[in-house]
């Protein structure tokens, strides 16, 4: 097995794999099949093509930067003395991006039985009123960067829990690996809904906020996110001083995250305490909505709140493991098309249940079939790739392979499984075989994770594999 960079992995459960990290700093050619996107496939007003695709292709990376992507031949003859790391037959693609998750609910993820309400109460709250302690929150922070990177993943907005402990715990491991990470200390202050042990009083809230803004936000990876937990555990007042942080920070690009229509019965209760007659209109109210402002689920909109969204630039993020296994209830992909709404894709760990997000694709694709909307393959890894980058706000950063991109990617390995292998030597055209990695894939296909060049999780193959 080898080993990746200089660092043993700790041995964590979970499977096989190794961490760490090498020097980005020589310049590098990496081969395989490359697949990026330059905009949306599925907008067909779009301008010039919408992906570049070379069967056997060069990713040229240089000081953790993206310097050229193209046909191998082509890049030889510009790079004679190139260093190449031959991935072939592998697919090479940019890191996924998650949209929205929660890293404390690592803990607790496939818990049985209860819908949204009650799931919170008896596994959610219990679970992160824990993250006081910054030695757990570091355990569980590491093990979540792992399990991310494990999966593909090389961006995530994540919910940290009310404490700051929570939120230092996770920018140190996201840090270590040099990882794009948004997050934030989760706001929470409503008396009965927000448990006495995770309620924090508004005003402290919103200075230990303050103070975390100043010692993450832009340092190294790392972005802030102002965190209200959702409607229903913040008072009026919490969430307009959540809106004065955003306000005094938006030309600093801080985030805005937070729920949005996930459950009816949340819904009823959230407008029935805030008098209002839509659930937008409560964060509206508070000067919550905007470009960096991301609202997960968005299951049970009206369609004045989709104009609000649109209207505002707001975004959403479509967790479909989560809607099915919470029994939420079912986006409406059509509405998110036709109100032209910015859309990334969440794993929402632990409500969700895989932090691949090939498991996600695979779930989303199905929630479009039960109201006959097509999720295409390309449209597909387009959404996993630079539209939840574009979601995010860090399309100029991530995302695809143009020059001067920060080069986090991913390599897949189509044959990963027996059937996916035997399927895929059956399918012929590109489309084919993303559509089965979407379907069939997980993070068994996942063979190698880069972070800015470096390669952080290489997957080690298991004996039964190789014997196949």
């Amino acid at each position: 097995d080898m080993v990746v960079g200089h660092t043993r992995p700790d041995g964590h459960a979970g499977g096989s794999g190794d961490f760490g990290g090498h020097d980005a700093g020589t310049i590098k050619g990496h081969r395989g099949s490359v697949l990026h996107f330059l905009r949306d496939p599925s907008d067909h007003d779009g301008e010039g093509q919408a992906y570049e695709y070379f069967e056997d292709g060069i990713l040229v990376v240089e000081h953790g930067k993206v310097v050229h992507c193209g046909d191998a031949e082509d890049v030889k003859s510009r790079y004679p003395h190139l260093e190449i790391e031959d991935h072939t037959p592998h697919l090479i693609v940019p890191g996924f991006v998650d949209c929205h998750v929660h890293y404390p609910q690592t803990e607790m993820i496939a818990a049985y039985g209860e819908q949204l309400l009650e799931w919170l109460d008896s596994y959610v709250f219990p679970v992160e009123a824990k993250f006081g302690d910054h030695e757990h929150a570091s355990q569980v922070a590491d093990f979540f960067v792992k399990e991310l990177l494990r999966s593909g993943t090389t961006t995530a907005l994540t919910f940290c829990t009310v404490h700051e402990e929570s939120v230092d715990a996770l920018f140190e491991a996201s840090s270590k690996r040099n990882m794009l990470m948004i997050a934030g200390k989760v706001l929470m202050d409503a008396d009965p809904y927000a448990p006495e042990q995770l309620r924090m009083n508004a005003v402290k809230s919103y200075e230990a906020s303050k103070r975390l803004i100043d010692k993450w936000h832009k340092r190294g990876r790392c972005l802030y996110a102002v965190t209200p937990r959702f409607a229903i555990t913040s008072t009026p007042e919490e969430l307009q001083l959540a809106g004065k942080l955003l306000g005094d920070h938006q030309h600093d690009g801080v985030y805005m995250h937070t729920h949005l229509n996930e459950n009816k019965s949340e819904i009823e209760l959230a407008t029935s305490i805030h008098g209002s007659e839509s659930y937008l209109s409560i964060y509206d109210k508070a000067k919550l909505l905007g470009p960096r402002s991301v609202f997960a689920h968005c299951v049970h909109m009206k369609d004045s709140e989709w104009k609000q969204m649109k209207a505002t630039d707001s975004v959403m993020a479509f967790c479909p493991t989560s809607n099915l296994f919470l029994g939420s209830g079912l986006v409406d992909l059509h509405a998110v098309k036709e109100h032209k709404i910015r859309c990334g894709l969440g794993s929402d760990v632990g409500g969700g249940t895989s932090f691949c997000q090939l498991q996600s694709l695979n779930e989303a694709y199905k929630v479009g079939q039960l109201s006959g909307f097509k999720l295409d393959p390309l449209s597909a890894f387009y959404l996993l790739t630079l539209g939840s980058a574009s979601a995010l706000s860090l399309n100029d950063r991530i995302g695809n392979f143009l020059p001067g991109k920060e080069a986090d990617f991913v390599v897949l390995d189509p044959g990963s499984t027996a059937l996916l292998r035997h399927r895929v030597s059956l399918s012929s055209t590109l489309q084919e075989k993303l559509f089965l990695l979407a379907t069939l894939g997980d993070d068994r296909c996942i063979a190698k994770t880069f972070v800015t060049g470096c390669c952080q999780f290489q997957r080690r193959l298991e004996k039964s594999a190789q014997a196949l």
